[in-house]
């Protein structure tokens, strides 16, 4: 009983979290993965959806939803011209550099995972 109460307590804390997230930067915690997956170069769907752990049609989605926004853009495969890939925008870059360790508040039962990783990444 414990332990599911604790997964409760993370799940929503998450979900706070997570509409915070979105209020600041204007992107879901979905958008927010893929943009962050394509921080290291252009990648296909496929990669896009392996990186992310998401179902094919899902990634599809998202990808759209940031294409809308202006953050993400299709580009050919250079050797092959019928391979599509996404890479950032300029807007994507920037939307990405705003989403810093802190920009928003932290609930605290997730503040030992954040931290961990925050103070690796300064």
């Amino acid at each position: 009983m414990e332990t599911i109460c604790l997964m409760r307590d993370i799940y929503r804390a998450i979900q706070t979290f997570e509409a915070d997230f979105q209020k600041v930067h204007r992107v879901c915690m979905n958008e927010a993965m893929l943009l962050c997956s394509l921080s290291g170069g252009k990648r296909s769907a496929a990669e896009i959806a392996a990186i992310n752990a998401m179902s094919p049609s899902h990634t599809s989605k998202v990808i759209r939803s940031v294409e809308e926004k202006g953050f993400v853009k299709r580009v050919l495969g250079e050797q092959d011209k019928r391979k599509m890939y996404f890479e950032l925008t300029a807007a994507g870059k920037k939307c990405l550099a705003g989403m810093k360790c802190g920009s928003v508040a932290v609930p605290e039962i997730l503040l030992p995972v954040f931290r961990a990783r925050c103070d690796d990444r300064e």
